[in-house]
């Protein structure tokens, strides 16, 4: 099983707008893909958070390969829809786990 991990530290400003968002447009639309099994959401606690909370998102997949097609065909589409929405009022970083346990 692999977990593509996205974190993300949002702007107070549009913390409540983006989490309807990614609830209702932006998660829903990767499931979509059909190469992903599932996801959770978090919250970061015990952190900074006087430029804004992070999130993390994680997203399940049942082999590598499912990941890299996302890769190549989906991901730069939705990484600019999430530009163009937000601007700069978010930053994030991806990695990628493999669950052992």
């Amino acid at each position: 099983m692999i977990v593509y991990n996205i974190t993300t530290k949002i702007s107070h400003a549009i913390e409540a707008a983006w989490l309807q968002w990614q609830q209702e447009e932006h998660i829903p639309e990767i499931l979509q893909t059909v190469l992903f099994t599932g996801y959770k959401m978090f919250r970061l606690l015990e952190h900074d958070d006087a430029e804004g909370n992070t999130y993390v998102i994680q997203f399940t997949a049942t082999n590598i390969e499912n990941y890299h097609r996302y890769l190549n065909e989906f991901s730069a589409s939705l990484r600019q829809k999430a530009f163009n929405k937000w601007g700069n009022q978010f930053i994030s970083f991806r990695s990628l786990l493999e669950v052992i346990h």
